[in-house]
């Protein structure tokens, strides 16, 4: 009997084969590795992956698709399943020896953007991350400076990892279809972080008080903050919006705001 997919948790679910194969492709599991999936759902392409023999955790809220998780896997003697929130799930619980972890995911869009930042918390101890999301949201993750959908997140999942955006996928690939375009992004943390002379959380208030109100400028949005000599600085135009800004450039304006 399929399973009758629940708004209040966003599920769509992925039916597409060839969509789920490449997918799996683009991963490419093997029994060395130790896989962490949020969400697996009706298992699609928990079972593309857990053939290969690697170690394999699967997160699940839905207690109905628990038991069908179960009775498909549970065979598995490297599969176990979590019945857990992924936005309250200690990641670091599931390391083992050091091994690090690859987190994969058909992201429910309602929470998307909250369990990536989440997730960045656990960027040392993760090799590698693949999700399908709104194509909207791995626009921003990819984004580049002066693109309207430069922002808070691409600036911070940036800081931390390579980004890359590798296929798209239709609205027709799910059931039932979402009325948005999704992707595959892949993000894989920086094992020798490039702006390493910054303290995170320091960048993290200065970027999202740059962007709290997008057509204003720098000045206006650090008013009381920060003066045009602090800027000057920092070789920052204080007219300037902040999607014009680099990494680089928050990374200045952070020290000067942490110093």
């Amino acid at each position: 009997m399929s399973h009758a997919p629940r708004k209040r948790f966003g599920q769509n679910f992925l039916r597409d084969e060839g969509i789920i194969e490449a997918i799996a492709s683009a991963i490419a599991p093997d029994k060395s590795h130790h896989l962490v999936e949020i969400g697996p759902g009706e298992g699609a392409i928990t079972q593309a992956l857990v053939a290969s023999g690697c170690w394999f955790d699967a997160i699940e809220l839905d207690r109905d698709l628990r038991t069908r998780l179960l009775a498909s896997f549970s065979t598995y003697d490297t599969f176990t399943l979590h019945s857990a929130d992924a936005l309250t799930f200690d990641f670091a619980s599931l390391q083992q020896d050091g091994q690090p972890l690859r987190v994969i995911g058909n992201l429910p869009y309602n929470i998307s953007t909250p369990l990536l930042f989440k997730l960045l918390d656990y960027g040392p101890l993760i090799a590698d991350m693949h999700f399908m999301l709104q194509l909207e949201v791995v626009e921003r993750l990819a984004a580049k400076p002066g693109n309207k959908s430069w922002g808070r997140l691409g600036v911070m999942a940036q800081f931390q990892c390579e980004v890359e955006q590798l296929f798209q996928v239709p609205p027709e690939a799910f059931f039932p279809p979402p009325k948005v375009q999704s992707a595959i992004v892949r993000l894989i943390p920086k094992k020798t972080p490039r702006w390493a002379q910054v303290d995170r959380e320091a960048l993290a208030k200065v970027v999202s008080q740059a962007f709290s109100q997008r057509r204003k400028t720098l000045r206006n949005n650090f008013k009381n903050r920060l003066t045009d000599m602090h800027f000057e600085t920092a070789g920052i135009d204080p007219s300037a919006r902040a999607e014009t800004l680099t990494i680089d450039d928050f990374v200045a304006l952070a020290n000067i705001t942490d110093s």
